[in-house]
């Protein structure tokens, strides 16, 4: 039978599909050699060297006969990225045996096909590759990476603390996890810090959590997002142009959910356990303020240096929440920290953890599939930066350095030693548009954590 996806640029099997070349520089000879002579001059006459991205598209007696993708020696998925609009609109292409791995390729193929076409549809069809049945790997984490940019893409006024919080409410349902709603007196009891954080938004905020499978002989991987559907900076406001891209401020949360639909999708031997802090950071009366101390789930008290640092003060709450039940795993997303990106740059999510083994196995997962994680250290002696006169901690340093290792440190506050955790601090978004990375939401750092979980249950069961 066919084997479907909803995906834009992936379609059923098709026998009338047209060959699709994927051919490296040092294979370019002996694939020409394959050919007759006039499609040999034909591709010669193009100039066509096999390198990265390029195309060449060979007439046939019905038009199309075939095309050659050159991959150059880029063995990623963005070698594949771009066929949706290399390719002629509407046309069917089925990849030909050749020197890349195919799980990648119809994963960039997948990836690069992508539009966030909610609010302005596509005005074509963009060409399309065969799926074959076998992939099912590669096509759960190109649908749980477009879900993803899907809800990081979308406008905040159209994705609001409820909103976050009914998609993931939606896809545990269609899963068949248990989910817990906490709002209102719940939530200002059970989660302080997160209520405070929305306490300026006429958009109230809440608490997700939905867990998948009861037997306690599986592991437990707890995954926690920050889900701020938007940052003004409250008090501490944002500049304009800081504002611009803030709809992406849920990003944590969206990768999050993408990451635990892929895991529930391909059914992996594990108890999953989600939880998304839903919430808007906005500017009223009842706002949090500068220098205000709050209360947080743990126990500690917390002083507010920098209204614009909420995201550390959701994920304090979930952290601590999500500890108590003692996870084999605990990993959390975040568009945290400015900091990252002044260290790492726009590509490069930051690693922090508490433990090696969990590092060291996101970091390998992340090399293998083409999504990786740089890791930063908890650096201790930076810890007492974090000290204020009125409170057990402060939100933020008032040394100018180290951002996003004096935010990882106050959340390390809140896990734990004992527990194996992970802190993901990712932009989660292209700037620009390239292969397989359509300018817009980014699922920066999804394959990795899958990956990781998937060798961790392998090795578990042997």
């Amino acid at each position: 039978m066919a084997h479907a996806t909803h995906l834009a640029g992936l379609d059923v099997t098709d026998d009338d599909a047209l060959p699709l070349y994927p051919v490296r520089p040092a294979g370019l000879d002996a694939f020409l050699a394959s050919h007759d002579p006039s499609a040999v001059a034909f591709i010669r006459a193009q100039h066509f060297k096999a390198e990265a991205q390029s195309v060449v598209i060979l007439p046939g007696a019905n038009g199309l006969a075939c095309a050659i993708l050159g991959l150059g020696e880029d063995r990623s998925p963005a070698a594949f990225g771009g066929l949706a609009t290399q390719l002629p609109p509407a046309t069917i292409w089925r990849l030909m045996p050749g020197d890349y791995d195919l799980d990648l390729a119809i994963l960039g193929a997948a990836m690069g096909a992508y539009r966030f076409d909610r609010l302005k549809p596509r005005t074509e069809t963009p060409a399309r590759i065969v799926t074959p049945p076998s992939e099912g790997r590669s096509i759960a984490l190109a649908e749980a990476i477009c879900f993803a940019r899907d809800l990081i893409n979308t406008p905040a006024n159209l994705l609001g603390p409820a909103e976050l919080a009914d998609t993931a409410a939606d896809l545990a349902a269609r899963c068949g996890g248990r989910i817990q709603r906490v709002t209102g007196t719940d939530l200002q009891a059970g989660y302080p810090a997160l209520a405070a954080v929305g306490a300026g938004s006429s958009r109230a905020a809440q608490m997700l959590r939905f867990s998948w499978r009861d037997n306690a002989a599986l592991p437990l991987i707890s995954l926690c997002g920050k889900g701020v559907c938007f940052d003004t900076g409250g008090y501490d406001i944002k500049p304009s142009a800081a504002m611009l891209r803030m709809k992406k401020d849920m990003g944590g949360a969206a990768i999050a959910l993408g990451l635990a639909q892929a895991i529930m999708t391909r059914n992996l031997p594990v108890r999953l356990d989600v939880r998304i802090g839903c919430v808007e950071n906005s500017i009223s009366g009842q706002a949090m303020r500068p220098l205000d101390v709050l209360h947080t789930r743990a126990g500690l008290t917390v002083e507010v240096g920098n209204t614009d640092a909420e995201g550390r003060l959701v994920l304090a709450d979930l952290l601590a929440d999500a500890a108590a039940d003692k996870p084999d795993w605990l990993i959390d997303f975040a568009t945290l920290t400015g900091a990252a990106r002044v260290a790492l740059g726009p590509e490069l999510p930051a690693l922090f953890a508490n433990d090696d083994g969990i590092a060291n196995a996101l970091i390998a997962a992340g090399t293998g599939a083409r999504d990786p994680l740089w890791r930063l250290p908890l650096w201790a002696d930076y810890a007492p930066w974090l000290d204020s006169n009125v409170a057990d901690l402060n939100t933020v340093s008032q040394k100018p350095f180290a951002g996003a290792i004096v935010a990882a440190l106050f959340l390390e506050r809140f896990v734990p030693q004992s527990i194996p955790w992970a802190h993901i601090d990712t932009y989660a978004w292209n700037d620009q548009t390239r292969p397989g990375r359509p300018e817009g939401g980014e699922a920066q750092g999804l394959r990795a954590a899958f990956t990781a979980i998937e060798t961790f249950c392998t090795l578990r069961n042997d």
